[in-house]
């Protein structure tokens, strides 16, 4: 058995306008889906525990609505605190996105130390469209950028200023370039996903179940050495 734990964003607006936000669904659905069919359990924390809020739910996509009405829905909004969870007991860690990561998991100190930790432990690190926010600002041992060198991906500039320009606090692209990463992009709104050793990140939603599978692969390679509970 394989433990995943999803690092999920409890804010619900962002911006001057107070734009309503959460997670994105899409980015919780499709990774659950790829994670559960391989027989893994997904567990999840947010910030402030409890319900986070979410966007852009759509009934009409099988996976959001197989999603929305079954187990897993229900035990995301009964989210543990990350702070009364021990990241280091599962085999990967999913950071999914949505604008209300660029609130609180871009500033939050925990979040930093708990991705800086499980990339050095050799866990399998993944972050999709916003998400890898989370890695920002994260520093290994070495007191280097945990992005510093690697090859990411991410929502991209071109993308935010046909989407959200008016509400972020600023480019994740640019950002992450400005820490040392070697910034990977296609066309606006097609899914990729691009590996760099351990760490998977994906550009937008389209990327979402891309960059699941692409960690499935990791972790099939990998023994089984850790343990989670519910």
């Amino acid at each position: 058995m394989k433990y995943v734990l999803f690092i999920v964003t409890s804010a619900a607006e962002i911006g001057p306008n107070h734009r309503k936000t959460g997670y994105f669904f899409a980015e919780v659905a499709h990774p659950y889906h790829e994670f559960i069919a391989q027989g893994y359990t997904v567990d999840f924390a947010t910030l402030q525990g409890g319900t986070p809020p979410y966007d852009s739910y759509d009934a009409n996509d099988p996976l959001m609505k197989e999603f929305y009405e079954g187990k897993g829905f229900a035990r995301l909004n009964n989210s543990r605190k990350l702070s009364e969870v021990d990241a280091s007991a599962y085999d990967a860690v999913f950071i999914p996105g949505g604008l209300g990561p660029m609130v609180d998991i871009a500033q939050d100190p925990l979040v930093k130390k708990t991705v800086a930790e499980v990339y050095e432990r050799g866990q399998v690190l993944g972050a999709v469209c916003h998400g890898p926010v989370a890695l920002l600002d994260a520093k290994l041992s070495n007191g280097k950028y945990l992005v510093d060198g690697k090859q990411i991906s991410a929502f991209t500039e071109e993308e935010e200023r046909n989407y959200a320009i008016a509400d972020v606090p600023f480019i994740l692209e640019k950002a992450l370039r400005d820490q040392g990463a070697r910034f990977a992009e296609v066309e606006p709104w097609q899914a990729f996903s691009v590996v760099d050793g351990l760490l998977v990140t994906g550009q937008n939603p389209a990327s979402a179940a891309a960059v699941a599978l692409d960690m499935i692969k990791l972790l099939e390679t990998k023994p089984v050495t850790t343990s989670a509970s519910n």
